[in-house]
């Protein structure tokens, strides 16, 4: 992978509390016209959290507006969703949309979602003002930004709610937490501070405590899986 790449995850890790980095990374690595990321849905609500133009915004008010376009798919599939000449193959996918660009100079449009375990409540957009087509390189790359940019929307939105989620540092350092962290480690293969933050996310979606939901994967009542490059909770 490239060196701008490397600094830019790099810059991201170093950067969580600052939205307005996201994009100018994303604009450094990509070939693009401009970035956005926001949250989608009744998770975390649909909000731009940072745009590097106005047009990206705008992008973000017509998916918003319409409740179709490639963030919908990309937060409901947990998937990347690219339309390198969205004018055309936007017209059966997305047809309100596609009407609504014609009037915008926007040709190419990729979406990454922003997703922690089984959690999904936003997207990463790209776009271009002329068409253009990601390559599988820079398609992984961007996927890969899109996870450490989930990870700090998700940290920023927990630590922003009421009292029950305010403490969740004190919650983390719970002997009960640890342990279910280790046992959704074993589970999914992933790194303690990743599995701390799939339990957490679990617990705000599901509107429960940290320590209802670790205590249900200590019971081997919850269990998380992957399917594919997803992670779901077990039937």
């Amino acid at each position: 992978m490239s060196d701008s790449f490397t600094d830019a995850m790099d810059t991201l890790e170093r950067t969580p509390d600052d939205p307005e980095t996201y994009c100018d990374v994303l604009l450094e690595v990509f070939p693009i016209t401009g970035a956005s990321v926001s949250t989608i849905g009744e998770v975390l609500g649909s909000e731009t959290l940072a745009a590097s133009n106005g047009q990206a915004a705008r992008l973000d008010e017509l998916q918003f507006d319409l409740g179709e376009g490639p963030c919908w798919d990309a937060m409901r599939s947990a998937q990347a969703v690219l339309a390198p000449d969205i004018r055309e193959s936007g017209r059966g996918r997305w047809p309100a949309l596609s009407k609504s660009l014609e009037s915008e100079d926007i040709s190419s449009v990729f979406a990454f979602p922003l997703a922690v375990g089984p959690l999904r409540f936003g997207a990463i957009d790209l776009y271009t003002a002329a068409p253009f087509r990601l390559s599988g390189t820079q398609t992984q790359q961007a996927g890969a930004m899109a996870t450490v940019v989930g990870r700090h929307v998700l940290r920023r939105a927990l630590a922003s709610i009421g009292d029950g989620y305010d403490d969740v540092g004190n919650a983390f350092s719970r002997r009960l937490i640890h342990q279910a962290s280790g046992m959704v480690l074993a589970q999914l293969d992933v790194s303690a501070d990743d599995a701390r933050l799939v339990i957490q996310g679990q617990a705000f979606s599901a509107g429960r405590s940290m320590m209802d939901v670790a205590q249900d994967i200590l019971d081997g009542r919850l269990r998380f899986t992957r399917n594919g490059t997803r992670i779901e909770v077990a039937e």
